[in-house]
């Protein structure tokens, strides 16, 4: 069954009697080259255990679950339980779960499908297809979690992903860049024409992957300092660092920030969007240290 042909797309979304969901930012492949790709690239050992997001009618799925350990997909729309259950019945290393994933506990449901009392010793990697609308909760959601994961694959919006691995001084460059960067390393894979995709959508999409390291790439001695000062720089990104800050951190007071902002060798009038995570970083340990 070729899961990226239009007319079995349609076949099966009609006998279950079901139609796109746009609420959900359902956008089925209809390239098989691309699933096959992101398959490939989307982690590095075929011990891995693949958390999907999102699988659709199953397409990616199925180039997952080919390729590696398990496969757990957590799909939100009941309607496609039904298809996913036909699509994937040849597989044994697939659990299906119909659950919002900002809502499941991941880890748990990870483990219960694996048959193992905890993640120990797993590696485990997402891979997801993520509606445009959600992108940054749910990648903030998994990098949060207590999950051990090895890196985080995703088909977003173009002009999401080029946000992601922007430098610092970009256009693009924002707080969900700098918060990457604490993480681990994001690279874009490729992109993905709307033509790929049914419904076409109006933009185009690319596919990053997100390495994260066991050891913070970046070492801050308060995270919750680095990420409260994160957000303030680029909560009112066209003012300067010291009174865009200052807003949030009000007992150090301007003045103060930018005698530290001077002895570290910036600028005083310099924007947040001109710092890198690891510039955050020192600047978040002169602050926590006040």
């Amino acid at each position: 069954m070729n899961l990226c042909q239009v007319s079995v797309i349609k076949g099966l979304m009609a006998e279950a009697g079901i139609t796109f969901r746009k609420e959900f930012g359902q956008n089925f492949l209809i390239s098989p080259d691309v699933p096959e790709r992101i398959a490939d690239e989307c982690a590095d050992s075929s011990d891995t255990v693949i958390l999907e997001i999102g699988p659709g009618i199953g397409c990616l799925t199925a180039e997952l679950a080919a390729r590696y350990r398990h496969v757990v997909a957590v799909e939100i729309d009941s309607g496609l339980i039904p298809i996913l259950s036909k699509t994937l019945a040849e597989f044994d290393n697939v659990t299906v779960i119909n659950a919002d994933c900002m809502k499941l506990d991941l880890g748990r449901a990870i483990a219960d499908a694996l048959g193992t009392p905890s993640l120990d010793g797993i590696t485990l990697a997402v891979c997801a297809n993520l509606p445009y609308y959600i992108t940054t909760p749910i990648l903030m959601h998994l990098l949060e979690s207590d999950l051990p994961l090895s890196s985080i694959t995703v088909m977003i919006q173009k002009e999401v992903a080029d946000r992601l691995v922007s430098p610092p001084g970009k256009s693009d460059y924002g707080a969900i860049t700098a918060v990457l960067g604490y993480y681990g390393t994001v690279r874009c894979l490729f992109t993905v024409p709307p033509g790929c995709f049914l419904p076409a959508p109006k933009v185009s999409s690319s596919v990053v992957r997100i390495d994260l390291p066991s050891e913070r790439p970046i070492a801050v001695s308060s995270e919750e300092t680095l990420m409260r000062l994160i957000h303030a720089a680029f909560e009112m990104r066209r003012k300067t660092l010291v009174n865009a800050v200052s807003a949030k951190f009000p007992s150090i007071g301007k003045d103060r920030l930018a005698e530290i902002l001077a002895e570290l060798g910036f600028d005083v009038n310099i924007r947040g969007e001109r710092l890198s995570t690891a510039d955050f970083a020192r600047l978040a340990d002169r602050i926590s240290a006040l």
